[in-house]
């Protein structure tokens, strides 16, 4: 039934493999998938990889540095196959713990790994033991608890006494009524239930002692609680504040700067000259953005307190489980044998760090199924794994989940958008960028940034206007349209304009408008074509199949993800839905999905840069733009380090 098992090394040195009778594939395609998809991206949470036709198990021995892979068609349900993983792992750690224990990679290749006899035995026992499991056979009527059952005690479950004695409420009647109704029928283990809760709740049994000392730890309970809750039960009723009065920052001292009168009808004295400062507006006099963009930059105040939290966190489990054990002195060797890397890690040791680090993660902006996802693949990692002398739990969970995270947000594939224009202009071809997401994420104000970016590296942009559903959409591009060829005037480009709007107004097809705008780019020889698309949310099954549409007629050569820095567990509804909706309506074997990312909004978020995390896990693919402000350098390449080093502090 197997197709396969393989025993390699972490080093990627096949120490033993197994495949099945009958099978003629090759199990290196199955393998790399799983290697390049979930053990270098740190996604082995989940013990299980699905490539094609074929459902992968892997087991990681973190010890000798290990990895244990078994693979079968995807169709079969193998229950043998997680036990039967295990017991392989063990009985060859077992077998050649010796050979394990060379370190370097000439020792394992010179070592004969004959593994072929125990492996088979160990399969017919777990194809035995599997084929020996018999479905269990359905009770009879006769034998359920609904054939004991009278019209009696129907009658008693309305009247409510019998169902607080089901439900174990403490009340006199259900005292009398257990024995009673119990034990004529000879069920055992119903009369000893009920003779227990008699115990629990009177004093049966008891000598004086310890009834003594049963009242006087009641007494204590009672002290210790009674405080605590009394100021819940009338909590005083806070007044609700009181609204300031705006100070306006230009506000006037006297009634009369209000008066335009006397002023020409477009309420000033000297429009020429304010027209004039308007083409030299601070905000337009802006820097060069000419080469790649400026990593972005989190700045945070709060340096190095996460890893004092959690070393007192991990300090004071310590000290709590060494002072049940024996006082100060216990407490001291309990602190030692915390940083001495006497044994191996195990779940237990980890589970209290992993915890803070979840909720950490979580308080972060990191979606909370993503953050428990993260801390499995860390532990999952690190079990089993001897620690380096003098080294806390802590510390070590902590620099493993910094590796994690930065291996995420380092892109799989070579991102250099530029290198690709220059590729297609080669090819006298543009360079089709499509901007799709929810809505208000910043689509229009970023594709704008991105237009003036590709400007001062010598691009000519077209911009299509492909949201013909949102009133202004059209006017918001005209706008920035202009304020481009403000900055780059035609004058120093040959007497044509840098920047062009494509357009044909409201309420059309976008797939046309877009088709027709790359047609036109081609003829016009512009290098760029930045597709803007209306807004919608991931819910909205017509407007996602319009934008299913538009990608698959006219295949772009990127599609960006515009998403915001703010959302939590948000990111990931939108991008599984908005990949699932591409998936869906894709005429092609081969659907075309989310290419990158471009994160908004980032300045708002202090150091919550969470987000980014979860999106980039979400998909497997890479933050391209990063958006910093409102002008048009605010725009940033992410830098994975910067961001992990934000995410980590308190």
């Amino acid at each position: 039934m197997l197709d396969f098992f393989t025993i390699f090394s972490k080093g990627g040195i096949v120490l033993w493999c197994f495949q099945g009778a009958g099978v003629t594939e090759s199990f290196t395609g199955p393998v790399n998938a799983l290697i390049r998809s979930v053990i270098l991206q740190e996604r082995s949470g989940n013990s299980s990889f699905t490539h094609e036709a074929l459902n992968l198990k892997y087991k990681l021995d973190n010890e000798f540095e290990l990895i244990f892979v078994v693979g079968f068609q995807k169709i079969l349900t193998l229950t043998y196959v997680d036990k039967f993983i295990d017991d392989v792992q063990l009985l060859f750690r077992d077998r050649y713990k010796n050979e394990l224990e060379q370190k370097g990679a000439l020792q394992l290749l010179s070592n004969n790994f004959d593994f072929g006899d125990d492996f088979q035995m160990l399969l017919r026992e777990a194809e035995k033991s599997s084929k020996a499991r018999s479905p269990a056979l359905m009770r009879s009527f006769k034998e359920s608890e609904k054939s004991q059952k009278t019209v009696k005690s129907m009658i008693e479950t309305k009247g409510g006494d019998k169902s607080k004695e089901q439900g174990g409420k403490k009340n006199k009647n259900a005292k009398k009524e257990a024995p009673a109704a119990e034990l004529p029928k000879g069920d055992q283990g119903r009369a000893s239930a009920s003779g227990q809760k008699m115990v629990e709740n009177g004093n049966q049994g008891l000598t004086p002692e310890e009834v003594m000392q049963k009242k006087r730890e009641e007494f204590f309970r009672k002290r210790m609680v009674g405080p605590t809750e009394k100021p819940s039960k009338s909590p005083k009723p806070q007044k609700p504040r009181e609204k300031q009065m705006r100070v306006w920052e230009m506000g006037g001292s006297s009634t009369k700067d209000l008066d335009y009168s006397g002023r020409n009808g477009d309420g000033s004295p000297n429009y020429g000259e304010q027209n004039q400062e308007a083409q030299t507006d601070p905000g337009m006099q802006l820097s060069s953005m000419e080469g790649d963009l400026l990593p972005v930059d989190c700045e945070s105040s709060e340096e190095g307190e996460n890893e004092e939290e959690v070393e007192t966190v991990s300090s004071s489990e310590t000290s709590k489980t060494s002072s049940k054990k024996g006082g100060s002195f216990g407490g001291m060797l309990g602190m030692l044998k915390g940083l001495v890397g006497s044994k191996s890690l195990t779940r237990e040791d980890m589970e209290p760090v992993l915890e803070k680090m979840r909720d950490h993660l979580i308080a972060k902006n990191v979606a909370a199924d993503i953050a428990s996802q993260l801390c499995d693949s860390v532990a999952k990692k690190l079990e089993g794994k001897v620690m380096g002398t003098f080294t806390t739990v802590a510390s070590t969970l902590k620099q493993a989940l910094q590796d994690s995270l930065v291996q995420i947000l380092q892109p799989k594939r070579r991102v250099d958008i530029l290198r690709d224009v220059m590729e297609a202009q080669s090819q006298r071809r543009p360079f089709v960028i499509t901007f799709c997401g929810v809505n208000g994420v910043g689509k229009s104000t970023n594709l704008a940034k991105i237009s003036f970016w590709l400007i001062e590296n010598g691009f000519t942009v077209l911009i299509a206007a492909c949201d013909t559903f949102r009133a202004g959409a059209v006017e918001q591009l005209r706008t920035h349209q202009r304020r481009l060829n403000s900055l780059h005037p035609p004058e120093q480009h040959g007497g044509r304009p840098v920047v062009q709007l494509y357009e044909k107004g409201y309420g059309k097809d976008a797939a046309g408008i877009a088709m027709e705008a790359i047609a036109y780019a081609r003829n016009q020889a512009f290098d760029v074509v930045l597709v803007d698309t209306a807004g919608r949310m991931q819910d909205n099954a017509p407007l996602m199949t319009a934008l299913a549409k538009l990608i698959a007629v006219n295949m772009p050569d990127l599609v960006l993800f515009v998403g915001e820095a703010l959302v939590g567990n948000e990111a990931v509804d939108q991008l599984v839905k908005f990949n699932q909706a591409l998936a869906d309506h894709s005429m092609s074997d081969k659907p075309r999905l989310i290419d990158g990312i471009v994160l908004t909004k980032f300045d708002t978020i202090d150091d919550k840069v969470g987000a980014a995390i979860s999106m980039t896990y979400i998909t497997g693919q890479p933050i391209v733009f990063v958006g910093t402000g409102q002008t048009y350098n605010d725009l940033r390449s992410l830098n994975a380090r910067t961001v992990v080093s934000a995410l980590m502090k308190a």
